[in-house]
């Protein structure tokens, strides 16, 4: 895929790149658990994004692309620390705790965080009322996963949970903050000097937290190794780069219903393959936080449909 505008989009193009963001992204989530096993978790995020950063920095200069100015670099590096360091650093993190099922479906509420932060931004728009209907609906579906009313053994982390909350916020920001920034025009190499970014401080973080202490490479299994390149390479390289071309070929809000999609693969691989349990609340609550999103999707649609030109 080039960084040129396609002047014409082939339909089986368009669904190759949504299979890609539906089956890939919803397969990490797994992949991430099985590398957890071997590898501590920010190490592990560093890893997998030095080698996709890599790679993708170099395709991009092959492909014509400028070499960055250090503006860039900065602009790069602060979207990199709230979207890989806040983002998946605290996702992967909370994997330790939480099951990779349950992850995906707390990841879903990424749109409503946006919506959230873009409303109190300023000239922010003020949500509809399909829009705070999905917020409300959202929470309580949050809420009930979480249930905090039972005593005794719980079956799903509570600090696990607010992990994950905090990366999805963390996300929202640097997506919305990485649109108005000045990074470099072509998105790929803008994506990769993210990464790069995303990686150093996941390093750093794993530094700090003792973590090389806890990497015997000789002790990694074959599945964790697998799972690292699958991240790197099919999670980042080919998701990152669906998505990004999906995003200037039809509309955000068709793109974005990757947020539906990915849970329902997450949840069934993890049961599936990894033996996690599921429980009627817990599914009760992934339907719940799963409508949320939609009807948060289809509000923001009817506030973007009169904006369009005819």
């Amino acid at each position: 895929m080039s960084d040129a505008p396609p002047t014409s989009v082939s339909a089986p193009r368009v669904v190759a790149a949504f299979a890609a963001i539906y089956l890939i992204w919803g397969t990490t989530y797994l992949a991430i658990r099985i590398g957890l096993e071997s590898f501590p978790p920010f190490l592990m995020g560093s890893f997998r994004f030095i080698i996709a950063g890599s790679l993708l920095y170099a395709w991009s200069r092959s492909r014509g692309a400028p070499a960055p100015r250090r503006f860039e670099w900065k602009a790069t590096a602060i979207a990199g620390a709230f979207l890989f360091l806040g983002g998946q650093g605290s996702v992967v993190w909370a994997e330790t705790r939480i099951t990779s099922g349950m992850t995906a479906v707390i990841v879903s509420t990424t749109p409503i965080w946006l919506l959230l932060i873009y409303w109190l931004m300023p000239a922010g728009r003020k949500p509809g009322r399909l829009m705070l209907l999905g917020l409300s609906v959202g929470l309580g579906g949050v809420v009930l996963l979480v249930a905090p009313w039972q005593t005794g053994v719980r079956d799903v982390d509570p600090v696990g949970v607010i992990a994950v909350l905090l990366g999805t916020i963390s996300w929202s920001i640097g997506s919305l903050y990485v649109r108005k920034a000045k990074v470099p025009s072509s998105h790929f190499l803008s994506t990769a000097m993210q990464m790069y970014s995303g990686a150093l401080l996941l390093g750093l973080a794993g530094t700090a937290l003792g973590e090389w202490g806890r990497v015997d490479v000789g002790s990694v299994s074959v599945a964790s190794w697998a799972a690292m390149l699958y991240l790197a390479l099919a999670g980042s390289l080919v998701g990152f780069s669906a998505y990004l071309w999906l995003l200037r070929v039809v509309q955000p809000s068709r793109a974005a219903t990757y947020a539906y999609v990915n849970p329902v693969v997450a949840v069934f691989l993890g049961w599936a393959l990894a033996d996690e349990a599921l429980t009627p609340r817990m599914l009760l609550a992934s339907a719940v936080i799963l409508a949320a999103v939609v009807l948060v999707t289809m509000g923001e649609d009817t506030i973007r449909r009169p904006e369009s030109p005819a």
